[in-house]
This record gives C-alpha cells, structure tokens and sequence, in this order.
C-alpha cells in the first residue's frame, strides 16, 4: 500500500474520532523503523514501516503534532535517519537519548517542551516496560507488534477516546459531589 493511500486510510480513521490527542509521540527502534540504530551506519538509507510515513502525514495534516522519544545510544544515527527521511521538520520534539527510566525522562521532557498535558498525548512504542511505565504517566500508551500501522492507529484512537471519556465523567462525578450538600465533608463541617 503506498504512502497516499496510507495517508488516506490514515485520515478516514482520524476522521471518525470526536476527540483527538493533541500530540502523537513515537518511539523510533521497531516501531517507526525495522531496526536498532545502533546496529546501523550512518552512511546507509534508512527505511520506515511501510504504513509509518502515511500516517505521520496524515497527523500533520490534521494538525496535530508529533514527537519522537527513543532510548537509543546512538541519537546521531538516528537524529540522521530522520534528516534522510526528511521527517524531521515533522517533529515539534526529538528526545533521544540513552536512558535507565523507561521514557518518563523523554515525556517530562516532551512535556516541558510542548506545554502539552500528558493525558493529551498518544504514544506508540514496541516495549512493554515503556508501554507500562509512560501508561502510569496519564499518556495513552500502545503497544505495537510489527511497527506502527493502520491498526495501531485506531487502536491507539479508541483508547485515547475511551480515557478521555472516563476521565470527564469522573470530573462531573467529582463537581457533583462536591456541590451536594449532603456530602459527607458538608456534615462535618456543621
């Protein structure tokens, strides 16, 4: 499937959400490309997921951003892959760089760049440890078996829907019974 036909399909699915995450964060390392950069040269092409780069014109297209956070020891390879792709003016942040904590470094970081509440952002990544670690962050957290794709992307959608529902009915839940009077802090306060 080429890239405009991805992108198509991309924007079709982008299109069936009400509420969208405001930024889309990617892990490099088997989940934007087929392999760890530090087993790479410099001087070789990379390639993408056949559907990664549909779908990353497809978010900017819609206008939401997008971020990189990747533990590789080798940020200059990578950092050069992406210029070879020409992805990078496609990244409002690149946070890549060697690191023990399973990505809490890269998204406070993200964060602090951005301005974007973790409980906005979507994040893909092919390591259950950072899967799990960021999830525990507010960040809708997917997992991906074989690369982004098509169905990551509705699967990471759907989540970030269903979490942002969950958490607006527990805001109105929360107003609620702080204004009822009959609430249990009311009672102690007469």
């Amino acid at each position: 499937m080429g890239d405009e036909k991805v992108k198509n399909e991309a924007l079709q699915i982008i299109g069936m959400f009400q509420v969208l995450p405001r930024l889309v964060v990617f892990d490099l390392d088997y989940t934007l490309w087929p392999f760890y950069c530090e087993c790479r040269s410099k001087r070789e092409m990379p390639s993408l997921y056949p559907q990664a780069k549909g779908i990353i014109f497809a978010l900017k297209e819609k206008g939401i951003d997008m971020a990189i956070a990747s533990r590789s020891p080798t940020s200059d390879i990578a950092k050069t892959f992406i210029d070879k792709l020409s992805l990078k003016s496609m990244f409002t942040a690149q946070e890549i760089f060697s690191s023990w904590t399973h990505k809490t470094e890269h998204f406070q970081k993200i964060h602090t760049r951005t301005g974007v509440p973790f409980n906005s952002m979507l994040f893909f990544d092919d390591e259950d440890r950072n899967i799990d670690t960021v999830s525990k962050m507010g960040v809708t957290s997917i997992l991906v078996g074989n690369g982004v794709n098509l169905g990551a992307l509705r699967q990471g959608l759907t989540e970030f829907s269903q979490n942002v529902s969950k958490s607006e009915k527990n805001k109105q839940r929360w107003l609620k019974f702080s204004q009822n009077p009959n609430s249990s802090e009311k009672k102690d306060q007469d």
